[in-house]
């Protein structure tokens, strides 16, 4: 039998011989070194052979698994594995799947380490030839299960978890850069590996809900290990990722948060936030948007669900933001910037639902908490784009922002609105006014500075503050003050262009400024504000013509607190004057003039000995003290001081005027008062001394005696200029023509009667002069021939009348006007001579009536 067996052994395929030699017959010396060289060296000079060595070891390794032995068959496999040659690879490959298939359906954790080890040294090797019939939803799912293995041993759950994650990095690294296994990216396979890596990702924290706390040092060090292995291979998968695959990985990360309740941004790890910025800083640049899209069609689909509470959807839609929040500066620029508008446009409709939202007390915390995260958001989003784009947002914004309000709901979206646009204006620095300010954004601004409300008008002074600062003074600036020196601040000379801003638009800023002041609920917050806006008016347009304007504005402001007629309550005159001495206060230190200096600090000081709360600081102490001596406290506030004292304690305009006069400024401007808004068209882009200078002369028509002209009844206007010459010359010859026809049918139609009782008054006026200048005739006929004279009657002509008619009017007009009705002949008139003037024939037909143009003063035009 013996020898028959040898015989028998002789007779077996040589690749049979070669690889039962390498098996010792003590298993635990290992495989034999010499036999083993020879079995690669075999398969290497005929690698045909390889499809057949690696099934009989797949045949082997079966057995052996099926008799519970662990023998060398895996470790033989993986030398020949390495020793194969790329082209020659595919041979062996299937064989060598089944190996490692078999493996990991076996229940003991040694062989699954061992299967996992191997397939991994397999992904490692770079194949020239792609495979056309390999798949590997096998390992997808199997090595996704070992990532949620839940041995009770803690050592071997995080070993197997561990080699699970190893072999879903070995799956991604062999088949995402195959073409060829597209596959890999559909949903049944994404749906397995990137929660699987989601949860070992957050496994420390898993591992200490389950076990407690670990003592074992190596215990601690494995879900570390674990949780960096499955963020590497995160990184991996979506860094490989193409655009029409960034769908495929996301989607399972957004529905695992969903499932999870991960989204809260109240969790201490954020773990939510953590996920995405390793999306964002692994995915390419060019797709990061797609990312960022994502997240905003789930908020809209959060928002619109009607199967989540509504307290858990406000935290889902607030996590949601708060993401967004923290990783859209990550993308870059030119990924989001075509679509912005409308991804911001979203975020707005969000804050209008919201606000609609808040009515419910229940969850005002939670939609504040919300709307500050999109606030926050909208701000990154500002952040992320060049400043051009940036300007744009702004005007978007602004134009989302409800012009006038009436309702509170109105009134809540106005200032959340507005609350947004003054995140964005802190990601942007100016350079120059005028592009900080196009026309567009200046003017809605300034009209939403006058708001009902004295939190939006707040919140538009501090976006003035924001936009005005360019070298960070506003801090210096917060608030007024006058008995001490303002901070150093840092200040630069105004450019052509900003010049340029300040003429075009400095009236609009300071009339604003003048009405805001005027309001009776402005709060303290809002008269710090205003401080701020002057003061940085001041220093960043730093120009004699700047100043001078600034300082008519403070006198004119100051009038209104000084006016004996004002109506404005005692707490708020205090609060104006409060105002006037920081911003004169300020001015001094800034133009460093000594008469000026000693005029404002001679009126600070006895408003400190008399009226200390017409002083910033002393104010502000009273009002802080109040709750302790409430009864004096507003006492003081609401008492006016004597009229004797006003001169001693308001700025005196003369003697500042002369101080920067003798200094070498230009006071031409600040000699001009300044005009309300009422006064001047607010449509004219002068500044406003230009606008003060524009005047009428009328007064050197009466220059000329007997001839009296009419006074102008209103004042010419930008606007009736403007009128003139846009109206259609078509439109005026209309209008002519119809008050023609009607002056023709009235004088026509209407009885004699009804003539005088129209025009009495008129007609009255000239039948006194008419009679004046005939008493005048008749005395001088008296003194002349010593007699009465009896006038004959005599028909009068038309040239005739119409001569004294002229002759009265011009002796009505001067002195010797008696003289110009001398002559030999004697005038009559019957009691309507102008009868026949009004006949029909004698009307032009294209002219206006005859009668009006013999007598247009009885006409008004």
């Amino acid at each position: 039998m013996i020898s028959c067996c040898g015989c028998c052994s002789a007779l077996r395929p040589r690749y049979k011989r070669l690889v039962d030699n390498i098996f010792p017959s003590n298993p635990q010396d290992g495989l034999v070194k010499s036999n083993m060289e020879k079995l690669t060296f075999y398969a290497l000079s005929s690698p045909e052979k390889l499809d057949r060595i690696g099934d009989y070891l797949a045949r082997k390794v079966a057995r052996d698994l099926s008799r519970h032995r662990n023998g060398y068959t895996m470790d033989a496999m993986d030398q020949l594995l390495v020793a194969c040659h790329a082209q020659t690879l595919n041979l062996f490959v299937e064989s060598f799947l089944k190996i490692v298939q078999q493996l990991l359906e076996s229940h003991e954790p040694d062989m699954q380490l061992l299967a996992t080890q191997s397939f991994v040294k397999f992904a490692n090797i770079e194949e020239d030839t792609p495979s056309y019939h390999r798949r590997y939803d096998f390992f997808v799912s199997k090595f996704s299960s070992l990532c949620h293995n839940g041995n009770s041993n803690l050592e071997v759950r995080n070993m197997l978890r561990t080699a699970g994650l190893n072999g879903l990095k070995g799956v991604i690294r062999k088949t995402v850069s195959d073409d060829l296994q597209a596959d890999i990216w559909e949903e049944q396979h994404m749906d397995k590996i990137v929660p699987s890596l989601l949860f070992n990702m957050q496994c420390q924290d898993v591992l200490c809900m389950t076990t407690g706390s670990v003592t074992d040092g190596s215990s601690q060090s494995a879900p570390a290990a674990a949780s960096s292995v499955a963020e590497q291979c995160l990184r991996d998968l979506i860094g490989r990722a193409a655009f029409g695959h960034v769908h495929s990985v996301v989607k399972p990360v957004i529905k695992h948060l969903d499932n999870h309740q991960l989204w809260q941004a109240r969790q201490p790890n954020e773990f939510a936030v953590q996920s995405f910025k390793v999306i964002m800083y692994s995915i390419q640049a060019q797709h990061s948007y797609a990312v960022i899209q994502m997240l905003m069609s789930h908020l809209d689909d959060v928002s619109r669900s009607q199967d989540i509470p509504l307290d858990a959807q406000i935290r889902v839609r607030t996590g949601i933001v708060n993401v967004l929040s923290n990783i859209v500066s990550i993308s870059a620029s030119e990924s989001i910037g075509p679509s912005v508008l409308e991804m911001i446009n979203s975020l707005l409709h969000h804050l209008r639902a919201s606000i609609s939202n808040i009515q419910d007390v229940r969850h005002v915390d939670d939609e504040k908490q919300f709307q500050e995260t999109v606030i926050n958001t909208l701000g990154e989003f500002a952040n992320n784009l060049p400043d051009y784009q940036k300007i744009e947002i702004m005007i978007f914004i602004m134009s989302k922002a409800p012009p006038t309000v009436t309702a509170a709901t109105d009134i809540q979206l106005q200032n959340i609105i507005l609350k947004s646009l003054l995140k964005v204006t802190t990601k942007y620095r100016t350079v120059h006014m005028s592009q900080a300010f196009p026309t567009s954004f200046l003017n809605p601004l300034l009209s939403r500075s006058l708001a009902s409300d004295p939190k939006v008008r707040l919140t538009v002074q501090q976006i003035f503050h924001q936009l005005l600062d360019r070298h960070n003074n506003l801090p210096k600036l917060s608030r007024p003050v006058s008995l001490s020196s303002p901070d150093q601040l840092t200040i630069e000379k105004a450019d052509r262009r900003d010049l340029m801003f300040m003429k075009k638009h400095g009236t609009e800023l300071l009339f604003h400024i003048y009405e805001n002041v005027q309001l009776s609920n402005n709060t303290d917050n809002n008269f710090d504000a205003i401080y701020a806006t002057l003061a940085l008016l001041c220093v960043e347009l730093n120009s004699e013509e700047t100043l001078a304007e600034l300082l008519r504005l403070t006198f004119a402001i100051q009038d209104l607190a000084a006016a004996k007629g004002s109506t404005l309550a005692d707490r708020h005159k205090s609060s104006i004057h409060c105002l006037v001495a920081g911003f004169l206060h300020l001015v001094g230190h800034l133009v460093a003039i000594p008469a000026y200096c000693t005029h404002v600090e001679t009126v600070i000081k006895c408003r400190t000995e008399k009226t200390p709360w017409f002083l910033p600081e002393r104010n502000a102490e009273n009002k802080q003290n109040k709750s302790a001596r409430r009864d004096v406290i507003d006492a003081k506030l609401h008492a006016s001081p004597p009229d004797d004292l006003w001169d001693e304690l308001m700025f005196n305009k003369a003697v500042i005027t002369e101080a920067l006069q003798s200094s070498g400024h230009d006071i031409s401007a600040l000699l001009t008062p300044f005009m309300p808004r009422n006064m001047v068209d607010s449509s004219m882009t002068r500044s406003i001394s230009d606008l003060n200078t524009i005047t009428v002369e009328v007064d050197s028509v009466n220059s000329s005696p007997g001839l009296p002209r009419r006074q102008p009844e209103e004042e010419i206007t930008f606007e009736s200029l403007r009128k003139i010459i846009n109206e259609p010359i078509s439109a005026k010859q209309d209008e002519q023509e119809i008050r023609r026809l009607q002056i023709v049918d009235r004088f026509k139609n209407a009885s004699f009667h009804d003539l005088i009782a129209r025009y009495e008054r008129k007609s009255n006026d000239l039948q006194h002069k008419l009679l004046e200048a005939l008493t005048k005739y008749s005395a001088l006929q008296t003194i002349d021939a010593n007699k009465a004279v009896a006038p004959d009657v005599e028909v009068v002509g038309d040239e005739q009348f119409m001569d004294c008619v002229d002759s009265v009017a011009i002796g009505a007009g001067g002195d010797d006007g008696g003289q110009a009705l001398t002559g030999d002949k004697d005038w009559h008139f019957y009691e309507n001579p102008l009868k026949e003037l009004c006949a029909e024939s004698e009307v032009n037909g294209v002219g206006p009536p005859l009668f009006a143009l013999k007598f247009p003063e009885l006409f008004v035009y």
